[in-house]
């Protein structure tokens, strides 16, 4: 066996959590995966994984070795693709990560239009609360909602989502609307453990308004407080996502607009290399026309 077979079984049994599934996606036998892990570890003269009855772990040398394959074999799959001639023509596999709930709403829908244009790709979608590591987790674009520190990524800017204050008509009907950022004291709040859930909320386009939150309800997650705005508890934050079918359905509605903070910019990233695959550049500009013109999306300057 080859040492590029060898670090496929390797990435495989990473991926799937254990040798037998690893084997049963490969289509070989677990004796063949335990065998070529063996040997790997052999030539390589140090431990990369810490198996057991009941788990297996990546050694700190394991993890280096992992994220070093996947690039590895992720160049070889790209340069058998563009001797091929899939470099001029999108194939093969596209693995894209992005926010949970932004993925959901926005992201997933693109992603099935874009499998029906090009029928010769695989999408594999990622949606998570954290920043990933492109090339480390073997990632091929990301959508991020974040103004992007410097890295080595290719980032393109597709709009922007505003921060929002959102309470149901009902609620305001009864105990009426903020005028300022102050007022939210006499109001109740739905707070959020992690975004927006602080002690403190800011405002104006310079985040210069401070203002202290006292949430008597404390939810985890965005479905969970958008529901009590909606059922008409009380007021809470949002990005404008999130909230956007239920404004445009009346059944909330955004005060204070005149304090909202800067918008935060959505960009799709891509990791930057010498040729950019046809399946990533076909993606960057299918998703970039698409979320542009979605709602809750505000498009780039």
């Amino acid at each position: 066996m080859d040492r590029w077979q060898a670090m496929r079984i390797f990435v495989q049994v990473v991926e799937s959590g254990g040798f037998a599934p690893a084997a049963k996606m490969l289509h070989i036998s677990p004796p063949s995966v335990t065998r070529a892990i063996a040997r790997l570890e052999e030539m390589i003269g140090t431990r990369l994984l810490v198996r057991t009855t009941r788990s297996l772990k990546l050694t700190a040398a394991g993890e280096g070795y992992a994220a070093d394959c996947r690039r590895i074999l992720a160049e070889i799959a790209e340069a058998e693709a563009n001797a091929a001639g899939s470099f001029t023509h999108p194939a093969g596999l596209l693995t894209v990560t992005a926010p949970a709930l932004f993925g959901r709403i926005h992201v997933l829908p693109v992603v099935l239009d874009f499998l029906d244009r090009y029928p010769a790709l695989q999408v594999k979608t990622i949606f998570v609360d954290r920043v990933t590591n492109l090339v480390e987790e073997g990632l091929d674009v990301a959508v991020r909602i974040a103004a992007l520190p410097a890295s080595g990524l290719i980032a393109r800017r597709v709009g922007s989502v505003r921060q929002v204050l959102c309470g149901s008509p009902d609620y305001f009907a009864r105990f009426g609307e903020p005028l300022a950022p102050q007022d939210l004291v006499h109001h109740r709040i739905i707070g959020r453990e992690g975004l927006f859930g602080h002690s403190e909320w800011l405002f104006g386009r310079d985040s210069s308004i401070r203002v202290p939150i006292s949430a008597r309800l404390i939810v985890n997650t965005n479905d969970a407080a958008i529901s009590a705005a909606v059922a008409g508890w009380g007021v809470s934050r949002f990005q404008s996502y999130q909230v956007a079918p239920e404004i445009e359905a009346g059944r909330l509605k955004a005060v204070l607009a005149d304090y909202e903070r800067a918008p935060v910019p959505i960009h799709i990233v891509h990791a930057e290399g010498r040729m950019v695959s046809a399946r990533v550049r076909a993606f960057v500009d299918f998703a970039a026309e698409r979320l542009r013109r979605r709602a809750g999306v505000n498009a780039a300057p």
